[in-house]
């Protein structure tokens, strides 16, 4: 019976305490709205109503990103395409003949409204349209400077021609380096001699640009007609850039056996033979 009226009693302490505790916290409460009166907090509506404006603004220009990133891919194509026009058509003008120019040439107003009709049709057409732009007309290949065109030359350095040096051009080369390096400007020459000639349909499709910009250079005053390689088609095994192929394209530029020239941003090595 103790027992029990201690446990009864516990409670009701407990019980009074949590309601002072709650009488406390309304005290508070009442203290602080006479403190801070109704009038002086912000419109909460107002503020609401300004983030929702924010949140519009910013999904619009979410949306307005996402159509140019989508947009991004098309332009691409289309810039791709021109481009490839813009090669074959520079192409085939180097084999109009000469009494034919004047009646081909297009006007530059004919041109702008050319290039204009071509943007307007490409931009309605669907992805098929670019294959078929793609497929257009193939630029003819250059003719052959002779029929049964001779291999690209491979003048051998001879051991007097290297002992004729002066031991800081020669340093340390070996006439067995020197023409080795000799054989392989012969292959990159031989490789870019095809190109020259080789209709598209017999090209892999990754050679075809390859194709067409060794044209543009095999036609170039100084290189046309020319046995020719280009700073990029360097891959060893004997020839590399790295310093011991640096000195031995400067013997051979010293020796007579190359040239070079640039043509637009290509550094081109000529093949000649030793006087």
């Amino acid at each position: 019976m103790n027992s029990n009226s201690k446990n009864a009693g516990s409670s009701l302490d407990s019980l009074m305490s949590s309601f002072n505790a709650r009488i406390l916290q309304l005290q508070e409460l009442v203290i602080a709205r006479n403190m801070y009166p109704a009038s002086s907090i912000a419109d909460l509506s107002a503020v609401d109503s300004a983030v929702t404006a924010m949140e519009i603004q910013v999904q619009a220009i979410k949306d307005r990103f996402r159509d140019e990133i989508e947009a991004i891919p098309k332009t691409k194509k289309l810039i791709n395409a021109c481009l490839q026009q813009q090669k074959k058509l520079q192409n085939m003008s180097l084999h109009i003949p000469s009494q034919m120019a004047d009646r081909m040439t297009l006007s530059n107003s004919e041109t702008t409204q050319t290039s204009r009709s071509l943007f307007a049709e490409f931009s309605q057409q669907d992805s098929g349209s670019f294959e078929a732009l793609k497929h257009d007309v193939e630029p003819a290949a250059l003719p052959k400077e002779k029929k049964g065109r001779a291999p690209p030359p491979t003048w051998f350095v001879t051991g007097s021609e290297l002992d004729s040096l002066s031991s800081y051009m020669r340093g340390r080369l070996t006439l067995e380096k020197v023409n080795a390096v000799i054989t392989d400007m012969a292959s990159y020459a031989e490789a870019n001699a095809q190109l020259l000639t080789a209709p598209k349909k017999r090209l892999a499709e990754n050679l075809w640009e390859k194709a067409l910009e060794i044209r543009d250079i095999g036609a170039t005053e100084g290189v046309k007609g020319k046995h020719f390689f280009l700073e990029a088609d360097i891959k060893g095994p004997a020839l590399k850039l790295d310093n011991t192929g640096k000195a031995i394209l400067t013997v051979l530029r010293h020796l007579g056996r190359i040239s070079e020239t640039r043509v637009g941003h290509h550094r081109v090595f000529i093949l000649h033979k030793p006087h």
